[in-house]
């Protein structure tokens, strides 16, 4: 029996969508939050100035979970753009609520595939930082294909990277942090900011999450990463 051609081509995701358990303030938020908020949902490469009505460096946060770090970091930074983007209903709708509470009117949401935003909708050279923080580990060595951070993804981030522009990443799996080093050591577009092979002190703007809180029970040591994105080109 030969076999279904979509499923060979079919690309490897680094999730898996689950069903996640919308609370009502959650869906009352993707239903009238999302409209002010939200990243319109086009096949267009986007206008950073247009969609936030304003100049400004834009940064963008991938995987924001409950959106704790995007809020804090948008908080912080004011003069800053800031779009965050997750696959999860749940956790854009946490982002969406908390940006009903505090007022802040410098972040976009996108629920979104990271792959294909990045490919799709963000223009070349226009990111002045991006942040990772604690990503999916992936931990069986089956599913390590699944992991966001290697060389073709990089390749994408660092095409949207503005020349200089910041990568900041956090994991709490050892093995995952050595899998980064490795991957981004061996990248031409990326320079470690501690020299090579080295990790970074916490990123000043990362604020305490529930997804490091519930590491430390286990006893995970955190990582954090920080590299420039070099190696000329637009």
């Amino acid at each position: 029996m030969s076999q279904d051609p979509s499923r060979q081509t079919r690309p490897v995701r680094s999730y898996v969508l689950r069903k996640g358990r919308l609370t009502r303030g959650q869906q009352r938020a993707l239903e009238e939050l999302l409209p002010r908020y939200g990243i319109p949902d086009t096949p267009r490469e986007l206008d950073w100035s247009a969609l936030f009505g304003r100049e400004a460096p834009v940064a963008l946060e991938i995987g924001i979970g409950g959106g704790e770090a995007l809020l804090g970091m948008a908080e912080r930074h004011p003069d800053w753009n800031w779009v965050g983007l997750d696959v999860y209903p749940p956790g854009v709708g946490k982002l969406l609520l908390g940006l009903e509470e505090s007022g802040l009117d410098n972040v976009r949401a996108a629920q979104a595939d990271a792959v294909d935003f990045l490919a799709e909708r963000v223009p070349p050279a226009s990111l002045s930082a991006c942040y990772i923080f604690f990503p999916d580990p992936w931990p069986k060595g089956r599913h390590k294909k699944r992991r966001l951070i290697q060389a073709p993804f990089l390749d994408l981030l660092a095409e949207r990277l503005a020349p200089d522009a910041d990568l900041f990443l956090a994991t709490d799996w050892a093995d995952y942090a050595e899998w980064m080093v490795e991957a981004l050591e061996a990248h031409p577009r990326f320079t470690n900011v501690h020299g090579p092979g080295a990790f970074a002190p916490r990123c000043p703007d990362r604020p305490p999450t529930k997804f490091e809180a519930r590491g430390e029970r286990r006893g995970h040591e955190v990582y954090d990463l920080h590299y420039l994105r070099t190696g000329g080109g637009a």
